[in-house]
C-alpha cells in the first residue's frame, strides 16, 4: 500500500513539479489548497483540475477566509503589523495553511505533509515551525528545498512530461491571498523596477479621488460605508476598489528570518488602508504614552509573524496588551484614496481626547500665563542644565 502525502497546494511552478516528482517517489499524493483569499471559483476550479492533471488521487479544498481574518489579520490590524515598519505580513497565511495541511494529514491517515518551498525563503520556515508546534510525528517533504532545484529546472521536468506551464508562472513566483499579492522573480530580484504585468491589484484604472468610511468597534473593522460586514469581506471589497488608484503598492528589500535579504513587490490596498485608518483612530483616541509603549509592541508583534513564531508565547502576551489598549478604539474613520495615496479626513468617536471645551477654557482661566510659563521652566530643566554644564 502506497505511503500517502498530504500537499500543500496553489497550483503554481513549484506545487505542481512537487505533485508529479511525489508521484514518481511512489506516494499518493492528496493536494490541498486551503483557500485564504484572493482567488476566484473559476480559479480554484482550474486548481483542482491541474491537481487531477497532475496525478493526485484526491483533492482538497478548505475555505478559510474568515478564519484566517478572526485569527490573525484582526490581530495585524489591532497591532498595526507592518514588518519593519513596511511590509503588511502577508506572508501570514502560511500558519493557516500550515494548520490545515496538519489536520487533513490526521483526517486522511497520513504520515507526511509536503509543501513547495525553497530552501532560502522564509515560507519554509513558518510553514514547518508550525506543522512541528502542532503536530507530534508528522513528517514534513520539501521536494525543492531538498532537491536544490532551480525554476527553469521544475518548467524542464514538467514540459518533459507533457505538463504545459504558463509563461508568467515562468517569469515570477507570484502569491495570492486575502492580504493582496505578492512578486518576485525576474527583474524584480535584479532590483528593478517590475514591470507593468507585475501588478495586479493596484494598476491605475481610476481619475478621481475616492472616500471609504471604515467602522471599527474594539480596533477591529466591522462595516464599511455604513454597512455592517465580517471583517474579510471588506478587506475583499477594498482590495477590489482601492487598488485602482495605485495605492497600496510597494517594493520591499526584506532582511529573511534565515538571514539573507531578498526583494519583493507586494499589493495590499485594502490592507494598508485599513490600517491607516486605524492608526488615525488611535490617534485620536489613546493617550500619547499609550501610543509610545504600544508602537514599541507593535515593532516585536510584526518581527514574530514575519519570522515563523505564530505560536511563540510572547505574541499571546502581546496581543493581551494590544487587546486592552483598543477598549475605547470605537468609531469610524472617513480616508480619501487618490494618486497613489490616503489620508483620513474625518474621525467620528465618542472616545476621542481631543477636548475644545477644555481648551477653549483653559485660555479663559483655568489656568494663568504665569503657571504656564512656571510649567515650561520646571518641564525643560534637564536640557538646560545639561546644556550648560557640556558647554565648552
Amino acid at each position: 500500500m502506497k505511503q500517502k502525502v498530504i500537499l500543500a497546494f496553489s497550483g503554481g511552478l513549484d506545487t505542481s513539479f512537487c505533485t508529479l516528482y511525489l508521484k514518481e517517489k511512489g506516494f499518493d499524493v492528496i493536494t490541498a489548497t486551503i483557500d485564504t483569499g484572493g482567488l476566484s471559483s473559476e480559479e480554484l476550479k482550474k486548481i483542482e483540475a491541474r491537481s487531477k492533471e497532475l496525478g493526485a488521487v484526491k483533492h482538497i479544498c478548505t475555505d478559510a477566509k474568515k478564519e484566517i481574518f478572526d485569527e490573525i489579520i484582526s490581530n495585524l490590524i489591532k497591532a498595526n503589523g507592518l514588518y519593519q515598519g513596511i511590509y503588511p505580513n502577508m506572508c501570514a497565511d502560511r500558519y493557516t495553511i500550515a494548520k490545515h495541511a496538519a489536520k487533513i494529514a490526521k483526517k486522511e491517515n497520513a504520515e507526511y505533509v509536503s509543501h513547495g518551498c525553497t530552501g532560502a525563503g522564509n515560507d519554509q520556515v513558518r510553514i514547518d515551525a508550525t506543522i512541528n508546534t502542532l503536530t507530534s510525528g508528522l513528517k514534513i517533504l520539501a521536494p525543492i528545498r531538498e532537491l536544490m532545484i532551480t525554476r527553469p529546472e521544475e518548467v524542464k521536468h514538467l514540459e518533459s512530461k507533457g505538463f504545459q506551464v504558463d509563461k508568467r508562472v515562468k517569469r515570477y513566483t507570484i502569491n495570492t491571498n486575502i492580504f493582496g499579492v505578492t512578486v518576485s522573480g525576474s527583474e524584480i530580484d535584479e532590483g528593478k523596477e517590475p514591470s507593468k504585468d507585475a501588478w495586479q491589484l493596484s494598476k491605475i484604472t481610476k481619475a478621481e479621488p475616492e472616500y471609504f468610511t471604515i467602522g471599527f468597534e474594539k480596533g477591529v473593522p466591522v462595516s464599511l460605508n455604513g454597512k455592517k460586514m465580517h471583517g474579510s469581506d471588506i478587506l475583499v471589497q477594498l482590495n477590489q476598489t482601492v487598488g485602482g488608484h495605485g495605492y497600496g503598492r510597494g517594493i520591499y528589500y526584506e532582511d529573511e528570518t534565515i538571514g539573507i535579504k531578498g526583494i519583493q513587490a507586494f499589493e495590499a490596498p485594502g490592507l494598508m488602508l485599513l490600517i491607516e485608518a486605524h492608526r488615525a483612530l488611535e490617534r485620536a483616541v489613546l493617550t500619547r504614552r499609550q501610543q509610545k509603549m504600544k508602537a514599541a509592541l507593535e515593532s516585536e508583534w510584526a518581527d514574530l509573524a514575519y519570522n515563523g513564531l505564530l505560536y511563540e508565547p510572547l505574541m499571546r502576551d502581546i496581543e493581551a496588551f494590544v487587546d486592552k489598549s483598543q477598549e475605547f478604539v470605537s468609531g469610524t474613520v472617513t480616508m480619501k484614496v487618490g494618486s497613489k495615496s490616503a489620508m483620513p479626513t474625518e474621525i467620528k468617536t465618542e472616545y476621542s481626547l481631543v477636548a475644545k471645551e477644555i481648551a477653549s477654557y483653559a485660555q479663559g482661566g483655568t489656568w494663568k500665563g504665569k503657571e504656564a510659563e512656571a510649567f515650561i521652566k520646571f518641564y525643560g530643566m534637564q536640557q538646560m542644565i545639561a546644556s550648560k554644564k557640556r558647554a565648552k
